[in-house]
């Protein structure tokens, strides 16, 4: 099984930088299934339901968010029915959507499951991750030997207390959110692949993908705004893994893949 994760989209920079790569990306890899973060594709944080069917439009498999998945209303109040969208599966039970699911892919299965961690989110009170991985990896392994997690976080002391807590429950786990690609890929004895963070999808030249004096703004007055979208050396990144018949890892990847951008064809 191969299989392409594309790193945190950010803003329309981000979709746009999706659409410009796949097609070169898919010829070099030729992957089975595609995994997409999106978790700040739609004005740099959360996912709109518009942005969430073009992303699944143009070949994504399943579309993964962390801590702002319920920040855009139309997309929560359809969760239920995007059915290739996932949210954290530690959230409350009450909460619309799905935070694991299993896909048939050209005759196989492939599980795909979200977990957020607990440190430094305040706008989401997610349960302890820790204790639903076992109980959630066990049930997803009953149905196929290839099971990817997406573990949303933003202490790297968390993440990789995570990964070694997963080590051998599953085919790999890959980091999101600190939207900064770490070179720290590797595969255990048992086969499974882990990274701190996969990276972003949109503008390397800018803080977390928003423009720059927006950011610094912020620090000087105290006020949010992410709204703000920044253009500068757009990139895919991500990581490719490639996974052997008994759900262990032989292969992870990191992918950069920057592209040229044409002001003209920024309307995403």
């Amino acid at each position: 099984m191969k299989i392409l994760y594309v790193a945190e989209l950010v803003g329309k920079a981000g979709v746009y930088t999706l659409r410009k790569s796949l097609k070169e990306l898919k010829e070099h890899y030729r992957w089975d299934f595609l995994i997409v973060c999106a978790d700040g594709a739609t004005g740099g944080n959360g996912l709109g339901r518009s942005h969430a069917a073009y992303i699944h439009k143009m070949g994504a498999n399943v579309i993964t968010l962390g801590e702002c998945c319920f920040y855009k209303k139309d997309l929560t109040e359809n969760l239920d029915k995007c059915s290739y969208v996932l949210r954290p599966e530690n959230l409350n039970s009450e909460a619309p959507g799905i935070g694991s699911k299993v896909f048939n892919i050209n005759g196989e299965k492939i599980a795909v499951a979200v977990f957020i961690g607990q440190n430094c989110f305040n706008r989401v009170h997610p349960n302890n991750p820790f204790t639903a991985l076992a109980p959630v990896l066990e049930r997803l392994q009953k149905q196929t030997p290839y099971v990817v997690v997406d573990f949303h976080a933003q202490a790297s002391a968390e993440k990789k207390t995570f990964f070694y807590a997963a080590d051998g429950l599953c085919s790999a786990v890959i980091g999101s959110h600190i939207r900064v690609q770490t070179a720290d890929e590797t595969i255990t004895p048992n086969g499974t692949a882990f990274i701190t963070d996969a990276g972003r999808t949109g503008s390397q030249q800018s803080i977390g993908g928003c423009e720059i004096n927006s950011r610094i703004k912020e620090y000087l007055t105290g006020i949010p705004d992410w709204t703000r979208d920044a253009w500068e050396m757009p990139e895919l990144q991500g990581v490719f893994l490639e996974i052997d018949k008994q759900g262990k890892t032989q292969l992870i990847e990191r992918v950069r893949h920057p592209i040229e951008i044409k002001t003209a064809e920024k309307d995403v």
